[in-house]
This record gives C-alpha cells, sequence and structure tokens, in this order.
C-alpha cells in the first residue's frame, strides 16, 4: 500500500542529502503516518484510516466528522 495519508492527500517528496563537502544525493522525505480507528456517531460505526499526524492534529481540532467531510469534498476520501 502506498504512503500517502487518506485525509489530506499527503504524500513523500523527494530532496537531497547534502554532505559538508555539498555533496548531492537524492533522498526521500516520508510522511509520519500511523493506522488509526475512529468513531464516527453519525454513522454509528469504526472506521480505520492511514492518517498523517497532521490530520490526527486537525481531528483533535475540528472532530472527525467535519474532517471527513473535507477530505470527501476535496476527493481524498471514497468511502
Amino acid at each position: 500500500m502506498s504512503r500517502i495519508c487518506e485525509l489530506t492527500g499527503k504524500k513523500a517528496m523527494v530532496g537531497n542529502n547534502v554532505s559538508h563537502a555539498m555533496n548531492k544525493t537524492k533522498r526521500k522525505f516520508n510522511v509520519n503516518l500511523m493506522t488509526k480507528r475512529f468513531y464516527i456517531p453519525e454513522e454509528d460505526k469504526w472506521i480505520t484510516l492511514k492518517v498523517s499526524a497532521s490530520a490526527l492534529k486537525n481531528i483533535n481540532k475540528k472532530g472527525i466528522s467535519a474532517v471527513i467531510k473535507e477530505a470527501r469534498k476535496k476527493g481524498f476520501l471514497t468511502k
């Protein structure tokens, strides 16, 4: 499975490792992903999502229902 946040759409970025001698080699900046279960009271069910740390902060701030609504609107979550 790909390393993409299901709520925000965040995915790995590509950059460079830069040594002291300024030599550059390619590297990946992966997303801080976690698999979490959330209870949705409106639908009375549990769902499992792969979410980033920033998405968890948004869930704590706005609530799971509002964040899922935004993700469906943006097209990240199709369930």
